[in-house]
C-alpha cells in the first residue's frame, strides 16, 4: 500500500482537537474493564493499612460490602477476593483453603447475597493458608510438589464455586491443574462456572507489597517460586503455557504483572485471540504511589495513561488496585 507524503499527508491534522482525536481512537477505557482486587479479612468492623500500598487497606466483610456499593455505583463490574489467613490456621497442608467457612467463601457468600449483579472472581492458590508461603504442597527437600498441590487446587475452587463464585482464577501455575479443576467442576454440575487462568505468570520481583498484604512475606523466609511461576527472560514459553491452559478448559487467560509483560499481553491477543486479561500488580500500584506522593508524576493522568496501554496491548480487561479512582476519572 502506497501513501502521499507530505504535505498531502499530514498526521497532525487528527490531532487538532478534542473532538478529532476521540473520533479516531483506536482504544478506550472504561469503567466495565477494570477489576478491583481486595484483601479481606476476619471479623467485623476491621481494616488494617496496607503499609507498603499506600491507599490500600485490608478489610473485613462487612466493609467490603460497603466497597462493593461503591464500586458498582462507579461502573466496576467485578471484585477479585484474596483473603488474609490468620497465623494460626496456616498449615503444611493448607486444609483452610477449601474451608467452607473459610474468609473467601464467607466474602462470596455475602457479596452475592447482597450484590447478584457483582461478579465475584476468587484466587485459586495455597500461599495464603501454607505455613511456608508456597503456593502449594512442599516435599522433605523443600520443593513444591505438583500434582498432590492440584489434588488440593480442585478442593479449593470447587468450595469457591459452591460458595457462589463467578470465575475462579488458579493463580498457582501448577501443571494440569485447569483440566483438574475443569472436569470436578462439571461432575459437580457447575458446567458454568469460567475459569480465568493465571496462564503466564512469571517468578517476578513485582510481587513484595502484595506478599505484604496477605501475611505471606514472613513465611517464605526469602525464598522463591522460580520452580513453577515462569522465567521473566521467556516469552514463547508463555504461548505454550496459554495454549496448555485452554486446551485443559480455561475460558479466559492472565498475564501477571502488567506494564513490564505488555508483550505478552500483546502476543497472547494476537496469536491465541481469547479473551485476555492482565494484572497491574502491586509493586507497579507502589511505584507509581511513590511518584505520585512525592509530586514527581501527575496522579489521575497517569492512572489513566496506565490504563490505557494495557487496552492497547490487547487487554480485555485490568486487575487494579486504582480501579475506584480510575472508574470516577472516567466517569467526569
Amino acid at each position: 500500500m502506497t501513501f502521499s507524503s507530505y504535505p498531502t499527508k499530514r498526521m497532525r491534522r487528527l490531532r487538532r482537537n478534542h473532538a478529532l482525536r476521540d473520533m479516531v481512537a483506536e482504544n478506550q477505557l472504561t469503567a466495565k474493564d477494570l477489576i478491583y482486587p481486595v484483601f479481606v479479612l476476619p471479623g467485623e468492623n476491621q481494616r488494617e493499612a496496607v503499609p507498603s500500598m499506600p491507599g490500600i487497606e485490608r478489610v473485613s466483610i462487612d466493609l467490603l460490602l460497603k466497597q462493593a456499593e461503591s464500586l458498582l455505583k462507579l461502573g466496576v463490574p467485578a471484585i477479585a477476593l484474596f483473603p488474609v489467613t490468620p497465623a494460626n490456621l496456616k498449615t503444611e497442608c493448607a486444609k483452610e483453603a477449601y474451608s467452607a467457612n473459610g474468609v473467601a467463601q464467607q466474602a462470596t457468600r455475602a457479596l452475592k447475597a447482597a450484590f447478584p449483579e457483582l461478579m465475584v472472581i476468587t484466587d485459586v492458590a495455597l500461599d495464603p493458608f501454607t505455613s511456608h508461603g508456597q503456593d502449594g504442597l512442599i516435599d522433605s527437600h523443600g520443593y513444591v510438589m505438583n500434582d498432590p498441590t492440584v489434588d488440593v487446587l480442585v478442593k479449593q475452587a470447587l468450595s469457591h464455586v459452591e460458595a457462589g463464585a463467578d470465575i475462579v482464577a488458579p493463580s498457582d501455575m501448577m501443571d494440569g491443574r485447569i483440566g483438574a479443576i475443569r472436569r470436578t467442576l462439571e461432575q459437580q454440575g457447575h458446567p458454568n462456572a469460567c475459569i480465568m487462568a493465571y496462564s503466564a505468570k512469571y517468578a517476578s520481583s513485582y510481587y513484595g507489597p502484595f506478599r505484604d498484604a496477605l501475611g505471606t512475606a514472613a513465611n517464605i523466609k526469602g525464598g522463591d517460586k522460580k520452580t513453577y511461576q515462569m522465567d521473566p527472560a521467556n516469552s514463547d514459553e508463555a504461548i505454550h503455557e496459554i495454549e496448555q491452559d485452554l486446551e485443559e478448559g480455561a475460558d479466559m487467560v492472565m498475564v501477571k504483572p502488567g506494564m513490564p509483560y505488555l508483550d505478552i499481553v500483546r502476543r497472547c491477543k494476537s496469536e491465541l485471540k481469547v479473551p485476555t486479561f492482565a494484572y497491574q500488580v502491586s509493586g507497579e500500584y507502589a511505584m507509581h504511589k511513590a511518584a505520585f506522593n512525592n509530586g514527581w508524576l501527575n496522579e489521575d493522568a497517569v492512572i489513566l495513561e496506565s490504563l490505557l496501554a494495557f487496552k492497547r496491548a490487547g487487554a480485555d480487561g485490568i486487575l487494579t488496585y486504582f480501579a475506584p479512582q480510575a472508574a470516577a476519572l472516567l466517569a467526569d
